[in-house]
């Protein structure tokens, strides 16, 4: 009977750590990555529009991205955006792409970015804890319409908590690699 509410928890909880995956790609750990752009958006003619939609992205060198925008127009809004980011750092266009080095990471900017890298993770936890939350004011509600019995709701409880802890776990998990990856020097 409760068995579908756990999955969809899974599922739901599942998604959460590929949304954390994605952000964490776009922290750049010292090296030219258009996925680095990926969070960059643009008003575009009033609308926030992706940057990765606008242009096309390229790492030519280790330290540098090449950003070939469709619309020669909107280089300024997306120089704005750029600045306007957590990324630190400065464009610089001629007229046609716009350039950006990628500086050599310091040690207070590795530490920056991992306070950023455990913020997102935190917000990922929470976000799985919320799933949870969910789920088990479905179990009671289960109760009260007699779908389930009393017992069968703890045995969903406990089941769905070790579901949740795998989740947190496998979200520090995620967390750690990318400090590792940022920490390198």
């Amino acid at each position: 009977m409760y068995k579908p509410v756990i999955e969809n928890a899974k599922d739901k909880m599942e998604k959460t750590k590929d949304v954390l995956r994605r952000e964490l790609a776009s922290l750049r750990a010292g090296r030219a990555n258009p996925k680095l752009l990926d969070r960059i958006m643009v008003d575009y003619y009033g609308t926030q529009t992706p940057l990765n939609q606008m242009a096309n992205i390229s790492a030519p060198e280790p330290r540098m991205l090449i950003i070939s925008l469709w619309d020669q127009k909107a280089i300024p809004l997306v120089e704005k955006a750029i600045q306007m980011s957590d990324l630190g750092l400065n464009p610089a266009n001629d007229g046609k792409i716009i350039r950006l080095v990628i500086p050599e990471l310091n040690e207070e900017r590795r530490k920056e970015l991992t306070k950023l890298l455990w913020r997102n993770a935190e917000e990922s936890k929470v976000a799985v804890r919320s799933i949870r939350r969910d789920a088990m004011d479905q179990f009671k509600q289960m109760e009260k319409d007699s779908v389930i019995s009393e017992d069968d709701k703890y045995k969903a409880e406990e089941e769905l908590q070790k579901v949740t802890d795998a989740a947190v776990k496998d979200v520090d998990e995620i967390a750690k690699e990318k400090e590792k990856e940022i920490m390198a020097v």
